[in-house]
């Protein structure tokens, strides 16, 4: 077992647990704290919610407690329902829960408390009004099955106009000296959590544990501990490499983009590509929760390889290009070329995913994003499709499509591209595009949609495309800000 140091509501704590250990199973079982609830254990419902800040991060982030490993606290701020009442005084998101009566059975409400804190604390550092979008992002992730949500939305409305004098303990940071000392277990190979800290210890321990797994953002992985019960004893933390989690902008191949590392997470890829791409950041929207987009990488979701994650289809119609990584260099590869199989891919035993190249749309390209999912957030997507192009003079152009939930990997369209591209906006050569889609794609029937379903959706979304291009001032649907 590694030894785990960290702050605890401002209290010093270390911890010896095993690999495998989550940080609500860590509060609950081993440290004796039960305000924070299990209810789900896949991310999905938040009552599970903390509040966790590292030395360098500019406020607390709210994340899932049950897919968390204990480890990742290492050097790290963990805040708890138990930890927010001060002096005697409650913190104004617990007042304003009780004024506005958002609470019934109470089992879900320490999530929904934390959430608000972390909205409370954004606030304060950096105000802006609180738009329904921004309510919606910062509660999508806590689901209440007994008041209703318009108390919880009044105490988040309210809870600014409530007093608060922050204890000063709230900013306090981890010893510089405990950051050097990394939890890493390597003198036994049964049991393993390292936490490296460049890509070259990264790659050096792949090589080395070829069958320990990746850990970034465990929004995926760690759903195999808590739903299947696996036992995950063999792990590599990449959430400290300083490489994988930059994002600089550099051509590739005498294009223009970005390099973005593999641990960079959802919430921080938010500027740029609301800047650069605003129909993959309102995706972002809609891609978990908030909880899960302050963890969840696109590194993370590329190397998962899931038919049906919501960034690789972008990816894929942006033309990005991935870097994998090992101890003997770099090589980099079409993204098209990354994914072989339903859950394969391209990287080699010791190799990681290090960088994905994104590179800049030309200032005439469209980017459409579109996701259908039973909910609106917080849901598993069961057909997205993205579609990149250029409309000069009436004539499509650089036509790049693709989709996710329609094969066993996210899948160009090439077909649809072929009979798109150099032809007019009409029905006829758009009707050319839905035929070619049999002919390309058999999805799969599951609980999200069946194999009717899927083509149906993924026909009547080139349809949504031809009526936006051949009436661009009228809205071709009900207008929703996530889409």
């Amino acid at each position: 077992m590694a030894t785990i140091e960290f702050l605890l509501n401002g209290t010093p704590t270390q911890c010896h647990v095993p690999p495998d250990t989550s940080i609500l199973t860590l509060l609950r079982d081993h440290l004796g704290m039960t305000g924070t609830k299990e209810g789900c254990a896949s991310g999905d419902c938040g009552a599970c919610t903390v509040a966790i800040k590292g030395n360098n991060d500019p406020h607390f982030a709210s994340i899932n407690g049950c897919i968390t490993p204990a480890h990742q606290l290492h050097g790290q701020h963990l805040l708890t329902v138990e930890g927010l009442a001060a002096n005697g005084e409650l913190h104004p998101a617990q007042r304003a829960m009780v004024e506005c009566h958002g609470s019934q059975c109470g089992f879900c409400t320490p999530g929904i408390v934390m959430s608000l804190f972390t909205l409370h604390t954004q606030q304060q550092t950096h105000p802006a009004p609180l738009t329904p979008e921004r309510l919606e992002a910062a509660l999508g992730g806590n689901l209440c099955r007994c008041t209703g949500y318009r108390p919880i939305r009044d105490a988040a409305l309210s809870m600014q106009e409530v007093p608060w004098n922050a204890p000063q303990w709230i900013d306090a940071c981890q010893p510089t000296q405990t950051l050097l000392s990394a939890p890493q277990s390597n003198t036994n190979d049964i049991d393993l959590f390292a936490q490296p800290s460049t890509l070259s210890e990264l790659t050096e321990l792949r090589r080395r544990y070829p069958s320990a797994r990746l850990v970034a953002g465990g929004t995926d992985l760690w759903l195999e501990s808590t739903q299947r019960l696996a036992v995950l004893n063999q792990l590599i933390d990449v959430t400290r490499v300083e490489e994988l989690g930059r994002i600089e902008e550099s051509p590739f191949n005498e294009q223009p983009g970005w390099w973005v590392g593999a641990g960079v997470t959802y919430s921080q890829l938010e500027p740029l590509f609301a800047a650069n791409y605003p129909a993959f950041a309102h995706l972002l929207h809609r891609l978990g929760s908030q909880q899960v987009r302050n963890r969840g990488t696109l590194g993370g979701n590329i190397a998962n390889a899931s038919p049906i994650g919501d960034t690789p289809p972008v990816l894929l119609a942006l033309n990005a290009w991935v870097e994998l990584a090992n101890q003997d260099g770099t090589r980099t590869l079409p993204l098209s070329d990354f994914f072989l199989d339903y859950k394969k891919t391209a990287l080699a035993a010791d190799e990681v995913v290090s960088q994905i190249f994104i590179p800049r749309m030309a200032e005439d390209a469209t980017l459409k994003v579109w996701k259908l999912s039973k909910r609106r957030e917080d849901d598993i997507s069961a057909v997205l499709g993205a579609f990149h192009y250029r409309l000069v003079d009436g004539v499509l152009s650089d036509v790049r499509i693709a989709f996710g939930g329609m094969a066993g990997v996210p899948k160009r369209a090439l077909k649809a591209e072929a009979a798109l591209t150099g032809q007019p906006v009409t029905r006829e050569s758009f009707q050319a595009a839905q035929r070619s889609l049999a002919d390309e794609f058999q999805p799969m029937s599951d609980v999200r949609g069946s194999q009717h379903y899927r083509q149906q959706a993924a026909a009547n979304l080139f349809e949504r495309l031809y009526l936006s291009l051949s009436a661009p001032t009228q809205e071709v649907m009900l207008h929703a800000y996530a889409h």
